[in-house]
């Protein structure tokens, strides 16, 4: 008698996966590669694992596959023209797969993400953008929508009262007998104004 196959996922294992490997990352345990970024003058250097790395950008993993054995536990790769925020930024992304930047560094962002080749921030970055774009195009629309009706009711304050005199009759008028006027003129009159 045989038994069906039965699937165990578990929803919690990346996540917690993932929090590992950033413990292990900040406390520098297990580490095989430093990444040296410099930008105008600012050099910073990161350990990290290769394998995370490798894992979530294309450049890096092109540079480790095509790398030569080296005789230390550790091997360095150098980018020139990044910022040392930009990478420290990448790097909490690809070992948490959230980071928290500045709007203002959102293109940034993206930059980095197309330069090492990173789809999942690449991704990320450019759906906030167009969020972003949805938010301004959405308060311009607004703006301009209330604009609009300041414009029309400034536009038109003289040609309103007068259409209003024409329906209303004069005051002296709605006293005066015999013009028809009823007890509920003056009152249905106010709720029209």
């Amino acid at each position: 008698m045989e038994s069906n196959p039965v699937l165990l996922e578990s929803k919690s294992s990346p996540i917690n996966l993932l929090n590992e490997m950033q413990q292990l990352r900040l406390l520098g345990h297990l580490c095989d590669v430093t990444v040296s970024v410099e930008y105008q003058g600012v050099r910073a250097e990161f350990p990290a694992h290769k394998a995370v790395l490798a894992a979530t950008s294309k450049f890096f993993k092109e540079v480790f596959l095509n790398e030569k054995p080296v005789d230390g536990p550790r091997s360095n790769v150098f980018l020139n023209e990044v910022q040392v925020a930009d990478f420290a930024s990448f790097l909490e992304f690809v070992y948490t797969a959230r980071v928290e930047v500045e709007e203002d560094r959102v293109q940034r962002m993206l930059e980095i993400a197309e330069k090492l080749k990173c789809l999942d921030l690449s991704e990320t970055c450019f759906q906030l953008k167009k969020q972003m774009l949805e938010s301004v195009l959405l308060e311009l629309q607004n703006f301009s929508e209330s604009q609009n009706s300041e414009e029309e009711s400034a536009a038109h304050p003289s040609t309103v009262p007068a259409a209003e005199a024409e329906r209303e009759p004069p005051d002296s008028s709605l006293a005066a007998p015999g013009r028809g006027a009823s007890p509920e003129g003056p009152a249905a009159k106010s709720k029209d104004k």
